[in-house]
């Protein structure tokens, strides 16, 4: 076909053109992924050389390699396993619980006049609180004392009408018949003023109500009512709540099986102390004496309640606040005891690092008996001025040479010889009055 005279003809060179970006592009790819596969084996090569440098190196080697020496002695600090008498306690958590709790209620009704007494004080037995309005009391007091003095006017008029009549019986001037009548009628006002003297008893009782007295010693709670507020005998709320500190209970509970140890102590007459710590058991907070023991084990938790009765003459301790106690159960005198911190558990089960005359350690089995604080009771294993490893134990084995550190020894150099500041130095160690 003729190309038109002015137009541009079609290259016929397609293919080769073709051919050759795409085999540009095979050679890119071809590029990056080398330059890839050298980045990241050249980074693992050098993982594997750093792992390769801080691997442990084996026992014995240290010298071939020019690295520490495996026999160099472990500093490691030491205590020494002493003779003495050790006291053993029962930690339990417990709830203070008030000697006695009233809520103060009014016994009768009326308009509250007067409120004598602060939120937060200390009252005594007896001591006035409040005061209701007693006019309507004495008002009826009154009432019942005219009818008390009415009654026994007509008592007196009717026995001398008594005494006239026998007389005209014994002279025979009337019949018997209106002696036994007035004798009886005698009888009924007698009975009336009885009557009456008890009217006016009970009305004297309450008006004495209308004074409302603490019925124990201790401490007020929050007011429940204002002046000026009528008062009923039925309020559920009452006045105000008196709880009973000093002493105060502790109600705690311990496992049964140590019931037969309490239960002894109690029946020698020896109650044992209880100790009331704060929680976080830095502070003690009172000081008291067992008195109870409950009637029944708590069969889902195996424990059984006691009670212990606490001075609290600081008024630290407040009704369901929770304490941690401490009961002093026994003491165990002339006991084997050992620092908790050199008691290990593991394979060989219960152990401790044995410090040898030669400054080797060895692994010593070892029964404990009970554990309080940082002491412990070894009760087979060690014998008294046996030295044991307290710190340092992650670093050793069996047969290792140790370079002890007496830490009981340590802290009594510590407190008893001050340390020597160099000639010319100042207190402070700061610059002394020269500046130099």
């Amino acid at each position: 076909m003729p190309v038109p005279e002015g137009s541009t003809p079609e290259p016929t060179n397609r293919a080769p053109r073709r051919t050759l970006v795409v085999v540009a592009i095979v050679a890119l790819v071809a590029v990056v992924l080398g330059i890839a596969w050298y980045y990241f084996a050249g980074t693992r090569n050098a993982t594997d050389t750093a792992a390769q440098s801080q691997a442990p190196t084996p026992a014995g080697a240290g010298s071939r390699r020019g690295g520490a020496d495996a026999s160099r002695p472990t500093p490691v600090a030491t205590a020494a396993v002493r003779a003495g008498d050790f006291d053993v306690y029962l930690n339990a958590l417990g709830t203070v619980t008030a000697r006695g709790t009233v809520t103060v209620h009014s016994r009768v009704d009326g308009q509250l006049m007067r409120v004598l007494f602060n939120e937060g004080q200390v009252v005594k037995a007896g001591q006035l609180l409040a005061e209701i309005d007693p006019r309507p009391f004495e008002v009826q007091l009154e009432q019942m004392n005219g009818q008390l003095a009415r009654d026994q006017a007509l008592l007196v008029n009717a026995r001398l009408d008594l005494d006239r009549y026998k007389t005209l019986l014994a002279q025979d001037s009337i019949a018997s018949q209106q002696v036994d009548t007035q004798a009886s009628l005698v009888r009924q006002y007698e009975g009336a003023v009885a009557s009456d003297k008890g009217q006016v008893d009970n009305a004297k009782l309450q008006l004495s109500f209308t004074k409302i007295v603490a019925p124990i010693a201790g401490r007020l709670g929050l007011r429940q009512v204002d002046s000026g507020n009528m008062i009923h005998a039925t309020d559920t709320n009452g006045i105000v709540v008196i709880t009973q500190v000093q002493p105060i209970d502790v109600v705690f509970p311990i496992p049964e099986t140590n019931l037969p140890r309490v239960q002894r102590r109690l029946r020698e007459g020896d109650p044992p102390t209880v100790d009331a710590y704060d929680r976080n058991q830095t502070r003690k907070l009172a000081t008291g004496k067992l008195i109870t023991i409950d009637n029944q084990i708590d069969t889902t938790t195996g424990t059984i309640k006691l009670k212990a009765a606490l001075g609290n003459d600081d008024n630290v301790l407040f009704p369901n606040q929770f304490v941690n106690v401490k009961t002093l159960l026994d003491t165990l005198h002339g006991a084997t005891i050992v620092p908790t911190a050199a008691i290990l558990r593991g394979a060989p089960g219960t152990f401790v690092y044995l410090v040898k005359p030669d400054n080797t350690v060895t692994v010593r089995t070892v029964k404990l008996g009970p554990i309080e604080g940082e002491n412990a009771v070894v009760e087979s294993g060690l014998a008294p001025g046996d030295v044991v490893v307290v710190d340092g134990t992650d670093r050793l084995r069996e047969g290792g040479k140790i370079e002890p550190i007496n830490r009981n020894a340590q802290a009594a150099t510590d407190t008893t010889t001050p340390r020597q500041r160099p000639a010319g130095a100042s207190k402070g160690g700061g610059k002394g009055k020269d500046g130099k």
